[in-house]
């Protein structure tokens, strides 16, 4: 592990977050309109939930970029850190799909495809730099249930 850095850490984590809020403005618009009239499962949790619990995971995945920027050069480091730009291009790809262009199925292909590069994110940084990978756990749990409840979502509609 290399020197702490505050710059990059808040750099970090300032992106992710401002990123994902970004993906966010997309959702926020739908949220009173299409997507309330959408049949959804009982385990459908209320709207309100969303927002901090994104939140917490983008601060998370904030510090897991940091930990693997900041450890020292490798294959594996780069091969963590490209699967991590990867994953969350999909992450933001996903709202899209499902909220702006209302593709439920499309979207259902995508998370399962985000599901793999976060878990290749998680693998390779392990090898890397433990609390980086250890750090994703939550948003992978999360993706699972996003997953199981856009599924749900198609079938219901």
């Amino acid at each position: 592990m290399g020197k702490f850095s505050v710059l990059k850490l808040v750099v970090s984590v300032v992106v992710i977050m401002a990123l994902g809020a970004a993906g966010g403005i997309v959702t926020i618009t739908q949220i009173t309109t299409w997507y309330a009239q959408l049949n959804k499962p009982f385990f459908n949790p209320p709207n309100s939930i969303f927002v901090p619990v994104w939140t917490f995971l983008y601060a998370s995945m904030g510090v897991s970029f940091y930990l693997l920027w900041n450890s020292p050069v490798s294959y594996k480091k780069n091969r963590a850190m490209l699967f991590f730009v990867i994953q969350f291009l999909l992450n933001m790809a996903w709202s899209l799909i499902f909220f702006y262009f209302h593709e439920t199925g499309w979207a259902l292909a995508e998370i399962l495809v985000m599901w793999l590069f976060i878990l290749l994110t998680i693998v390779y940084s392990a090898s890397v730099q433990k609390w980086a990978a250890w750090l994703l756990i939550p948003y992978l749990s999360w993706v699972c249930f996003a997953a199981i409840l856009n599924f749900a979502i198609y079938v219901l509609n």
